[in-house]
């Protein structure tokens, strides 16, 4: 199955919602397209939901807001998604669009319900039932064809489950994500939306990194190889010491100096149609989260 003129121009439009968070986070040389899959690779609480939440809002906003007015669907696979700190971001965003771009703009319960509406949420206790997410996943595509961005959170949520019930075999221990990489690929080559999925850094050594940089080369990837073919980005996130923090911030004020900062390391991989070699574009920025989502550096 694959879409109508009408609704691939509606997705390829949505790349717009993406600009502002390339030229903050991308290399020079462009962020995703459509059909591009982006990976956010890091341990516990190093900004990885908080970067989710900032394209959600980006894309469900109104236009009038500086939003797209596009349909997201978020897939929490680690029930971790909090819809109080959603619409709490919404709500400082539709207010902060209220007093400095238009009073039309509004944030009242029928702005917010409105952002809301054009989400769509599927909770996963599993890899089978990811694999069929993504198979209803189509069926929402070609009914919905404002619904430009897939959300995953996070992609290896059930690694550690799937290598106890393959047993022994490693074709069997990633037999469920492969087929799911698969699909999620034949999307992508279909329906040209773009994704972004989190996943959660593995220690594989208890010895100490010598530096900051060598702690980033042991964060291989690990997940099935029909995963790691789909990803073009990835962006490698961590949280910088407090004496770091005082360093980015010194130029601020005491409220931002007291704010916990997140650093991104990007590594874009394209590949030109004349040749099937990769080239690799590298990029570092760093954020805090306030109220109103993350704010970056």
């Amino acid at each position: 199955m694959t879409e109508s003129g009408a609704q691939l121009f509606a997705r390829l439009e949505a790349r717009r919602c993406l600009k502002d968070i390339e030229q903050r986070l991308f290399p020079e040389d462009g962020g995703p397209e459509p059909g591009e899959v982006v990976e956010l690779y890091g341990s516990e609480g190093t900004g990885k939901t908080e970067l989710l939440y900032h394209l959600l809002c980006q894309c469900v906003l109104p236009v009038a807001t500086g939003g797209l007015e596009v349909d997201v669907v978020f897939v929490d696979t680690d029930y971790s998604l909090d819809m109080l700190r959603l619409v709490s971001i919404l709500d400082s965003r539709l207010n902060a669009a209220r007093s400095s771009r238009s009073p039309s703009a509004g944030s009242d319960e029928a702005a917010l319900r409105s952002c809301l509406s054009r989400l769509l949420v599927v909770h996963c206790s599993s890899s089978s039932q990811l694999l069929l997410t993504l198979h209803f996943l189509e069926t929402s595509l070609s009914l919905r064809p404002g619904l430009a961005l897939l959300l995953i959170d996070s992609m290896s949520a059930f690694y550690w489950l799937d290598r106890c019930e393959g047993g022994a075999s490693v074709a069997k221990q990633e037999e469920k994500l492969s087929k799911c990489a698969e699909l999620l690929g034949r999307l992508l080559r279909d329906y040209r939306i773009t994704v972004f999925a989190t996943c959660h850094a593995i220690r594989r050594s208890y010895s100490a990194p010598s530096s900051c940089s060598s702690s980033f080369d042991n964060d291989r990837p690990y997940l099935c190889r029909p995963w790691q073919r789909l990803v073009t980005h990835r962006l490698l996130c961590s949280r910088q010491e407090a004496a770091n923090n005082m360093a980015a911030t010194a130029g601020g004020s005491k409220e931002q100096k007291r704010r916990q900062v997140f650093t991104v390391h990007c590594t874009s991989s394209s590949s030109s149609s004349s040749s099937s070699s990769r080239t690799k574009a590298y990029r570092s920025s760093s954020f805090c989260v306030t109220d109103g989502g993350i704010e970056f550096i």
